[in-house]
């Protein structure tokens, strides 16, 4: 409401007739008395005069034409549901021909999203939207949502707006590839942005592209169903063109790595579809999205690895010196070239076999740190999904990102298979129980995957005698750790308790055939003691006393199947 000043004399006095109060109308106060004044005018210039003020504040309001305004008055006034060019033709008293010349302003209208088509492939009868209808029950204008400036999240957000008219027939898909573009050039600054123009689609593949992430991510659908593609084309042939594709495997979403079939009891299926966990890295990175396979790895960046200094007997530190010296950036890059031309597999594939708490971890470790080299570890029994089938598919996810890592880091990163036991074990002859069948599909994809490794994979494990015999083939260096002889327990010792000398560490040493990682338990327990009660007088006598209680290795060593 707005009031102008009141007009006073000299005296003070408020002067006769002198008070103008102008009370501006509600919007919907406007757009009633202009669906009032419009009945049967037939658009006059007569009724646009009279009509001006609210014509002007409704027009203004919504960024419109004053005739887009009259348009809009009539929806509401003759609907707001089902209006139609008949309506329009009966309100204003005119013929249904020039009724029809108004569609660029219904065009207008819509694209404002003041009013949706009811059938996107019918444009004669239409709706004011629910929730401008919502606005104006308030007095308030609907804006339309910011489509500039917005991040990934943002930009998702208008994407479900988009395709939800898309479900309601409101737009047609010709026009929602033009309304994405649009969105899309308006917003280069997102990496989903990025990435969608890079890959070059045609029409028909974008918009199923960004239909596919557009579920995952607004509608957490991963079971994507031929019935629900279809609505993207326009041409139904076309339509049976990609869905011949999709069904075996050959539509180029599918050969580009960013779709493919779900699985179905370790079976693929072909009537639903997923977006691959590439597709979900690159293109969705800004989503901060946990996909399947990052669960079962994670990345350790070789500049957060803590240096440790490691003892080995002689002919265990030859070979881990070697290993060292061969993934030296420099000689790693000759020796891959080298046997590239040559015609050699060129991926490096080591085991490291030993018992428990001999190193081989920590070895892995302090490798990555010496070469540079980040650490992809698996989790191997996250692989082991409790529903079959996805752990097939976990495992096939876990090398493809290794590989996409492997393309982007300048070094190419270790692949470390912890305590791999489970998953490089003998495979089982004749299986016929779905898990065993799991197993063995499992050990059959990684032998596939060891055939054309390119970069370097390490596996440890604690079970020799249970190895594959397939597997030992494709393990080009393979290192067993024993127990420390009683010189490097000593030096051990040392190293773990500073403050003990080298008299009582021999002491130690030759009376406890302990792995380092049991002298490392008994450092652990005397650091925690020396916390709580100070430091002891008779520290030898104290360090006997936890190594009389830690559980002896009495395990039977395994046998050697050499480097």
């Amino acid at each position: 409401m707005k009031e102008n000043k009141t007009a006073k004399n000299k005296s003070g006095k408020t002067a006769k007739n002198a008070t103008v109060v102008v009370k501006m109308p509600t919007l919907l106060e406007a757009i009633e008395r202009v669906v009032e004044l419009s009945e049967g005018s037939k658009m006059s210039d007569e009724f646009l005069l009279a009509a001006s003020p609210e014509i002007g504040l409704i027009a203004d309001s919504y960024g419109i034409s004053e005739q887009q305004a009259v348009l809009f008055c009539i929806c509401m006034g003759r609907g707001p549901r089902r209006v139609d060019f008949d309506s329009f033709a009966r309100h204003l008293g005119i013929g249904k021909i020039r009724a029809l010349s108004f569609a660029s302003d219904v065009d207008a209208l819509v694209r404002r999203r003041l009013i949706r088509y009811r059938d996107a492939k019918d444009e004669d009868s239409f709706d004011v939207c629910q929730c401008v209808i919502k606005s104006l029950k308030h007095n308030e204008v609907y804006e339309m949502p910011l489509r500039k400036g917005l991040d990934c999240s943002g930009l998702f957000d208008y994407i479900n707006m988009l395709y939800d008219d898309l479900d309601n027939d409101a737009i047609r898909p010709v026009e929602l590839l033009e309304e994405l573009n649009e969105l899309f050039e308006e917003n280069p600054q997102i990496g989903f942005v990025r990435h969608i123009k890079e890959l070059h689609l045609d029409g028909d593949d974008f918009l199923l592209l960004v239909f596919m992430c557009h579920l995952f991510i607004n509608k957490d659908d991963e079971d994507v169903r031929l019935t629900q593609i279809m609505d993207v084309y326009d041409d139904t042939s076309d339509f049976y063109r990609a869905r011949a594709l999709l069904r075996i495997g050959k539509h180029d979403l599918m050969t580009e790595n960013l779709m493919e079939h779900r699985s179905n009891d370790g079976m693929a299926d072909v009537n639903s579809y997923c977006l691959t966990g590439q597709a979900k890295r690159t293109l969705l990175a800004e989503m901060n999205l946990v996909t399947e396979e990052e669960k079962i790895a994670d990345m350790l960046r070789h500049d957060d690895l803590i240096e440790k200094k490691m003892f080995y007997s002689e002919n265990i530190k030859r070979h881990v010196d070697e290993l060292t010296s061969f993934l030296a950036p420099e000689k790693y890059k000759q020796i891959r070239e080298r046997m590239q031309q040559r015609g050699f597999r060129h991926g490096f594939a080591c085991l490291f076999y030993g018992g428990p708490g001999t190193g081989k971890t920590e070895t892995v470790y302090q490798l990555a740190r010496q070469t540079g080299r980040d650490i992809m570890v698996v989790d191997v029994p996250q692989i082991k999904s409790k529903w079959v089938g996805d752990s097939e598919k976990n495992i096939k996810a876990l090398f493809d990102r290794y590989r996409e890592q492997v393309r982007r880091c300048e070094l190419a990163p270790i692949l470390l298979f912890n305590e791999a036991d489970a998953i490089i074990s003998t495979r089982k002859n004749g299986a016929t129980n779905a898990v065993d069948k799991m197993e063995n599909t499992i050990q059959n994809i990684i032998l596939q995957e060891m055939e054309t490794l390119d970069g370097i994979l390490i596996a440890t494990t604690n079970l020799a005698d249970n190895l594959d015999s397939a597997f030992e083939r494709r393990f080009l260096y393979k290192i067993q750790f024993s127990k420390p002889d009683a010189m490097v327990r000593s030096l051990i010792w040392q190293q773990m308790i500073p403050e003990l000398n080298a008299a009582d560490a021999t002491t130690l040493a030759t009376a406890y055939d302990f792995s380092g990682g049991q002298i490392e338990n008994v450092a652990r327990k005397h650091a925690i003691h020396s916390v709580l009660h100070g430091e002891t007088d008779s520290l030898l006598h104290t360090l006997q006393n936890y190594c009389a209680n830690e559980k002896l290795d009495s395990k039977p060593v395994v046998r050697k199947i050499g480097f």
